[in-house]
């Protein structure tokens, strides 16, 4: 059985179709309010939302800029398909909504701002390859921008690859916001493949598990 939602962020109305499959189904879920109230959308950005679940982050965005300039993907079908049920919702049906397990099939490196809302409640393994090829897919200049329950592990993976992030404490979450300010990485540090099937597992449980 479906279930609508409606909220309103950054003073913008909006109104979500849902599934009891789907992750947070009843309400936005307060990790993802906690990362969208450190985003700024900028007019001229490209934005990635990775893991786009129903749509809350990329529909925003898209309502805020251009659903030209957005791209949403997620690895679950139930997902994707619920997100392009929503950005017609929201009158934003231009989006480009992607199926992929992570960046499998987001082949473009010219992103300005990416938004996830990683399951961490498995390993880091995830998180990991969101954030390393993350980085291969921002332009210069682009920010990526993270929320998460957990600091030490997140903290030090963006400062090892970004070379420092900004790290704020809101309702028991932390988001992270690290900014491309160079061309390459490190010289130690080469873009992953695409998940492995073991990652793809872990990926698809965002949809049907509670995060903590």
């Amino acid at each position: 059985m479906d279930i609508t939602i409606t909220a309103e962020i950054k003073n913008i109305p909006l109104k979500f179709c849902t599934h009891p499959s789907l992750f947070s189904p009843s309400a936005i879920d307060a990790g993802t309010l906690a990362m969208l109230s450190k985003a700024d959308f900028r007019a001229d950005d490209k934005v990635l939302d990775l893991g786009c679940g129903y749509g809350i982050v990329g529909i925003l965005a898209a309502k805020l800029i251009s659903g030209r300039n957005v791209v949403m993907c997620d690895s679950s079908g139930t997902a994707v398909e619920y997100a392009k049920i929503n950005a017609r919702l929201n009158q934003v049906p231009e989006i480009d909504i992607r199926p992929s397990n992570g960046f499998e099939n987001i082949p473009e490196k010219d992103f300005s701002l990416i938004l996830s809302n990683p399951p961490y409640h498995t390993d880091f393994s995830v998180a990991k390859h969101f954030i390393e090829t993350g980085f291969f897919r921002l332009a210069p200049g682009g920010r990526m921008l993270m929320v998460a329950k957990r600091l030490p592990w997140y903290k030090n993976k963006f400062t090892s690859l970004f070379g420092g992030v900004m790290v704020y404490e809101i309702n028991g979450y932390y988001v992270f916001l690290a900014e491309k300010r160079q061309a390459r990485p490190p010289q130690k540090v080469k873009e992953p493949n695409k998940l492995s099937k073991k990652l793809q597992r872990k990926y698809a449980k965002k949809s049907s598990c509670p995060k903590g």
